[in-house]
């Protein structure tokens, strides 16, 4: 279970003269701080999936680098699997399976070495790292390039080895930040059904997507947030609710 308490996270503006127009009208400026994420609270239970929706720059990844313990927020509360995140992130990082918006693999090392490497910093024997990484080759189709440089992958075999490398040491949760862009139908496939496999085995997932389709597919609830605030949380139902049944027009509902 992960539970989201009142999250806030700001950052100076080195330059205030090299930001955007957009940038300067957006009222989380704040004299020589941006106010990134201002207000956001969310609860994703066991063997849920929770689709993280808001437009570009809203504070999604930013928010889920919190939750990741990559950034330490302002103000506010993180709690995973009974975990103080704040209070213990290196406990709290054991129990999570995080991808970023950028894959970051090693491009001299193979998928299989790129993986392993992640195992060991958790601490997984030789023989459960051979057996882990045979299951996920199956499960996330990666046996054709697993031993292969990263430098020469398309885009779908990077994600797809960066996803497994996120959850090699099998996480109590799993934060996904647009895991599907840039793929082709087929690769976006395989990780739609892996993210179906992990809520059958009751691992709660939180994903960021921009995909309205993927979250009538997957997702049991939603949370949407705009200039840095949660505007909405509830199930995919109520999310439904909010217009005539299209999720685009409960998505631009909330927004206003």
């Amino acid at each position: 279970m992960i539970e989201i308490s009142h999250l806030a996270k700001r950052f100076a503006v080195e330059n205030p003269k090299k930001l955007s127009e957009q940038e300067r009208k957006d009222p989380r400026l704040k004299g020589r701080f941006f106010h990134s994420v201002v207000d956001v609270s969310f609860t994703c239970q066991k063997g849920q999936v929770l689709g993280l929706l808001g437009p570009n720059g809203a504070g999604k990844t930013t928010t889920l680098r919190m939750l990741s313990t990559a950034l330490r927020p302002d103000k506010g509360q993180i709690n995973i699997s009974g975990t103080d995140v704040l209070a213990k992130p290196i406990l709290a990082r054991q129990k999570i399976g995080f991808l970023s918006g950028s894959t970051g693999l090693y491009g001299r090392l193979t998928g299989r070495e790129n993986i392993s490497y992640f195992a060991q910093l958790h601490g997984m024997s030789d023989k459960q790292i051979e057996s882990r990484i045979d299951e996920l080759a199956e499960l996330l189709d990666l046996h054709s390039f697993l031993d292969r440089r990263c430098e020469n992958f398309s885009t779908g075999m990077k994600q797809k080895t960066a996803i497994a490398r996120a959850v090699v040491h099998n996480p109590d949760v799993v934060i996904l930040d647009e895991p599907t862009t840039g793929l082709d139908i087929m690769a976006t496939q395989t990780v739609l059904e892996f993210i179906k496999l992990l809520k059958r085995e009751n691992t709660p997932v939180i994903f960021s997507t921009h995909h309205l389709d993927e979250v009538a597919e997957l997702c049991d609830s939603v949370t949407v947030i705009n200039h840095g605030e949660s505007c909405f949380n509830g199930s995919l139902d109520e999310f439904s609710t909010l217009s005539d049944g299209s999720l685009h027009q409960s998505f631009l509902h909330t927004l206003q």
